[in-house]
């Protein structure tokens, strides 16, 4: 097994991940740790099943996300960012 960091080893390069990887471990592996790696694998598959399929999110309205994205009313929050840095500085005149 080995060892996956983002290139910079900065937690912030890659928020998202961390968070989620934080929800796993708090939330459903906490209690788990003394098992071993194939016990763990199924925790873990478990876990990522329960987060997407009934755990109820903030950013979806209290809905889990398999829920949110299959309603057609609500938005769902998304924190990525919709343009880069440079396109958010352009000109509008400078495009054409």
């Amino acid at each position: 097994m080995s060892c996956y960091m983002t290139e910079s080893y900065d937690p912030y390069a890659n928020a998202v991940a961390e968070r989620i990887n934080g929800i796993l471990k708090q939330e459903f592996i906490a209690d788990f740790f003394h098992l071993g790696l194939d016990a763990m694998k199924k925790i873990v598959a478990q876990s990522i099943d329960i987060y997407n399929q009934a755990r109820p999110h903030w950013s979806c309205q209290f809905m889990p996300p398999a829920e949110m994205h299959q309603q057609q009313e609500l938005e769902y929050k998304s924190y990525k960012k919709k343009t880069t840095l440079a396109q958010d500085h352009l000109k509008p005149e400078l495009l054409n």
